[in-house]
């Protein structure tokens, strides 16, 4: 099999207080896979993360990104190659305009002129607000600044998409756009959610990770239909939902292959 394009062996972490958030993770995920981590809060899964790019340093074990290993000396190059979209949009977008916004990561690796403007239309594009390129961010409602927050990833040409929360606060007509605009991004997706449905309907693989180890690797439609599972390790699908149904509904929609 290919080389992974996110894989971390062994990985634990404390922080400086004491407390130990992760115990020895294994993670490997593929070229074009597209999986959600779960887990109840506390579970390890944001410190997990946030090694993915060496904002953390690993206490022991290692992650390497298309085998280049996650250490200071290549923190530039990894961080193009993942890119994270944070919970809250607010903590990436500070430039006066959207346009300004989405440029300011590949500026920094010396892009300019027409290949700038291209990157950035691009990824504005992608994301839908290609009209909204002159507005102040601030301007924009919650749901599009999520995705200019996600536009300003992709313009780093990113390897892997890491998404935390990304349907949280999100009316349901939001909720469904951004489905709708990740289903069709064409990039490997490791996506962090409380979120079961969007889960399933974005990712055919979920990793449980639960007291800072990982306790299930299965497809997601299997996982979630394993009510044990779920409940011991404090996750609850909405009520009233049925994984069958919504496969179902999916399987029919006229979008849908097949």
């Amino acid at each position: 099999m290919s080389t992974p394009v996110l894989d971390v062996r062994g990985l634990a972490f404390a922080y400086p207080d004491g407390h130990q958030a992760l115990f020895g993770v294994d993670l490997h995920v593929h070229a074009g896979e597209r999986v959600a981590l779960l887990g109840p809060n506390g579970a390890g899964k944001t410190t997990l993360v946030l090694h993915l790019n060496g904002i953390l340093e690993a206490g022991a074990g290692s992650v390497a990104v298309s085998g280049l290993p996650v250490e200071p000396a290549n923190h530039l190059e990894i961080r193009r190659r993942v890119g994270i979209v944070f919970q809250d949009p607010d903590d990436q977008l500070f430039m006066p305009t959207v346009r300004d916004d989405v440029a300011f990561g590949p500026a920094n690796l010396g892009i300019r002129g027409d290949a700038l403007d291209t990157r950035v239309a691009a990824a504005l594009d992608a994301v839908g607000m290609s009209e909204f390129a002159e507005r102040p961010p601030h301007h924009l409602s919650f749901g599009q600044r999520r995705r200019v927050a996600i536009a300003t990833v992709l313009a780093m040409d990113p390897e892997i998409l890491v998404l935390d929360e990304p349907s949280s606060n999100l009316d349901p007509t939001a909720r469904r756009e951004l489905a709708e605009l990740l289903t069709a991004l064409d990039v490997t997706l490791l996506m962090v959610t409380h979120d079961l449905p969007f889960a399933l309907e974005l990712c055919e693989r979920s990793v449980v990770l639960s007291g800072g180890v990982v306790a299930a690797d299965r497809p997601t439609a299997e996982l979630l239909s394993d009510a044990a599972l779920l409940h011991e390790h404090r996750l609850e699908l909405p009520w009233g939902f049925s994984v069958e149904a919504a496969l179902r509904s999916a399987r029919d929609r006229p979008d849908q292959p097949g």
